[in-house]
C-alpha cells in the first residue's frame, strides 16, 4: 500500500467533509435569515425597547442589513403566536415581566455587547411641586413598592379577566402590604390626582394597584395611558401628577435625559426587569451574535 497516497486521500476526504459541514452551516444560516426575512418583529415606535432595538442593529456587525419591523405590542404578540403555532422562526423584542413567558416556551438571546443594558428597575416619578401640593399622595407614591413576581401575578390573572379586577384581587389578598404604603398618612376627601402610564400589561398592573391604594385613602384618581415620550413630557410639564411606569436607567433613559431636570424621581417601586431579543426555544440559537448576517 502506498502510505503517502493513502494519507493524501485521507486528508482530502477530511477536507471535503469539513468543507461540506461549513457549506451546510452557511446554508442553514442563510436559510434562517431568509426565513426571518432578516427582520426583527418589534412593538410601538415610541417604546423605549424600540429605540434600544434600533441601536442593536448598529451595535452588532452581523445585524447589518437587518430591519426592525415596528408595529404594536398586540401586533407583535399575534405574529409570535402564529409563528409558534406553525413552529416557524421568529425574533421579537420582549421583556420581563410579561405573560408571554408563561404562555410560550421562550428564551432571551444573550446580549454580549450589553446593548439592552444590564436590566432596569421600574421607578415612580412625580412632577415638581407635588410634595407641597399633595403631601399625602406624595407620601403614598414614595412608599409604593412591590416585587416583579407580585406584578406577574396581576399580569397573569389579567389575561383572563379585566386588569382592574385582577389588581383589585391582588389588593384584597395583600391588604397588609397596601396598609404599609398608607401608614402614617392622613386620609383626604376626594382630592383629584392624575396618574399617567403606558398601555402595557406590566404598567397597567402597577397603575391599577396604586390607583386602588390612593382611592382607599380618599383620592379621586384618573389613570391615563399614553406613549412613553408623552408620559415624561406630561410629568415634566406638570400636566400629570405622577407615574409608576418608567423603566430606568436603560429603557426610558433617553426620555429621562430630556425631561429629568423637571421631574422628581422617587426611586424604584419594582426591581429586576429585563429587555432582550426573544425567540422560541425550538430555535437553535442562543445569542444575538448567532443571527446570520445578511448577504
Amino acid at each position: 500500500m502506498n502510505i503517502k497516497a493513502t494519507g493524501l486521500i485521507a486528508v482530502g476526504t477530511v477536507a471535503m467533509i469539513l468543507s461540506g459541514c461549513s457549506d451546510n452551516e452557511t446554508t442553514e444560516d442563510a436559510n434562517l435569515g431568509e426565513q426571518l426575512e432578516y427582520t426583527i418583529t418589534g412593538i410601538e415606535p415610541g417604546a423605549g425597547i424600540t429605540g434600544q432595538a434600533r441601536e442593536i442593529l448598529n451595535t452588532y456587525d452581523n445585524l447589518e442589513g437587518w430591519e426592525l419591523q415596528e408595529s404594536s405590542t398586540g401586533g407583535m404578540m399575534t405574529e409570535l403566536d402564529q409563528a409558534i403555532q406553525n413552529e416557524e422562526p421568529i425574533v421579537v423584542t420582549g421583556w420581563t415581566p410579561h405573560w408571554m413567558f408563561e404562555r410560550y416556551d421562550l428564551k432571551m438571546l444573550e446580549d454580549p455587547e450589553l446593548a439592552f443594558g444590564e436590566g432596569d428597575d421600574i421607578h415612580t416619578i412625580a412632577r415638581e411641586g407635588l410634595e407641597e401640593d399633595m403631601p399625602e399622595a406624595y407620601a403614598i407614591l414614595d412608599a409604593f413598592e412591590w416585587s416583579v413576581e407580585e406584578m406577574q401575578v396581576v399580569i397573569d390573572e389579567g389575561q383572563d379577566i379585566e386588569m382592574e379586577e385582577a389588581a383589585a384581587d391582588w389588593v384584597e389578598e395583600n391588604q397588609d402590604q397596601v396598609d404599609g404604603w398608607l401608614e402614617g398618612v392622613d386620609p383626604v376627601d376626594g382630592q383629584p390626582i392624575d396618574i399617567i402610564s403606558v398601555p402595557w400589561d406590566s404598567e397597567r398592573a402597577s397603575s391599577n394597584v396604586i390607583r386602588l391604594a390612593l382611592e382607599q385613602h380618599g383620592f379621586d384618581v384618573t389613570v391615563t395611558n399614553v406613549d412613553p415620550s408623552i408620559l415624561f413630557q406630561a410629568v415634566g410639564n406638570g400636566e400629570a401628577d405622577a407615574s409608576v411606569a418608567p423603566w430606568l436607567p436603560n429603557t426610558h433613559g433617553a426620555f429621562m435625559d430630556e425631561y429629568g431636570e423637571r421631574i422628581v424621581d422617587l426611586g424604584p417601586n419594582a426591581e429586576g426587569t429585563m429587555n432582550a431579543l426573544v425567540v422560541p426555544t425550538y430555535m437553535e440559537i442562543d445569542s444575538i451574535e448567532d443571527l446570520p448576517a445578511s448577504e
